[in-house]
């Protein structure tokens, strides 16, 4: 016996929010990840999640992403680390706002 499926009205598209796109494609992000079997859990295609991880790509162009330790503690004379994909940065705690936006744009990551 077969199944017929009837769908009366307009089909709706689904509305994710930022977030959960962010959670999506950090999921497909870590090392090991089967990106169909995340796409199937969501619903939806493999596909979608390499389109929505592109426009985050295309969005961040020339900004970083900044993790902050709100628990950390600076102990005096210690130093500010940046780490590029090619570069690592160290700049004094003590050094001027702008010092360290200018040997920051310096950088060519």
């Amino acid at each position: 016996m077969s199944q017929i499926t009837i769908i009366s009205g307009p089909e709706r598209r689904r509305v994710w929010t930022a977030e959960q796109k962010r959670q999506l494609v950090a999921a497909i992000a870590v090392p090991g990840a089967n990106v169909a079997e995340i796409a199937r859990r969501a619903d939806l295609r493999p596909n979608q999640l390499y389109r929505w991880r592109r426009q985050m790509k295309q969005a961040a162009q020339g900004f970083a992403e900044v993790q902050v330790q709100a628990d950390a503690v600076v102990p005096m004379g210690s130093a500010i680390i940046v780490e590029f994909e090619r570069a690592v940065v160290r700049i004094p705690a003590g050094a001027s706002a702008g010092l360290v936006s200018a040997v920051l744009r310096s950088v060519k990551p």
